[in-house]
């Protein structure tokens, strides 16, 4: 079975010193649908991208199913797909010399991936014709919303 993974995160008045960010997450097997989504005050619109993969993926409970993770995140994907790696073999040090940003969050996707044989990471077109990719941005936008109204 392949279960796809939808994710998404934003955060309103990103890098301001008060702000607010979501993330949302749409997982779809078979004729199966689960929305996940939350959120929390002063963050940012990356580690917001990068809790919803690990959010998505946490709440898969079979690890023996495969799974297609669909991000508009350039962020997330290309970490995923390439920048990981050379990350991990520099003791977490990237291009420019420096910490990598999040780290932790990226350790929890890793954990989260290798919990699977057969996993992808795909990049889609945000705010597009993608109907899974638009319920997660539904979703990130629902958990600011609860933010700012004091329900999260």
């Amino acid at each position: 079975m392949r279960v796809q993974l939808y994710c998404d995160g934003g955060c309103r008045g990103n890098q301001a010193d008060t702000n607010v960010g979501g993330w949302g997450a749409l997982l779809v097997w078979g004729s199966h649908e689960k929305e996940l989504w939350g959120g929390e005050p002063n963050t940012t619109n990356n580690k917001m991208e990068l809790t919803a993969a690990i959010e998505g993926l946490s709440a898969i409970t079979k690890p023996s199913v495969s799974v297609d993770v669909f991000c508009d995140s350039a962020y997330v994907v290309n970490g995923m797909n390439s920048w990981v790696a050379g990350w991990q073999k520099k003791n977490w040090v990237n291009s420019k010399k420096e910490p990598v940003k999040n780290r932790e969050l990226w350790e929890a996707l890793i954990a989260q991936r290798d919990r699977f044989a057969d996993i992808t990471f795909n990049k889609v077109k945000g705010h597009a014709n993608n109907a899974g990719n638009n319920r997660a941005d539904e979703l990130a936008n629902r958990a600011m919303d609860e933010v700012e109204a004091g329900e999260r």
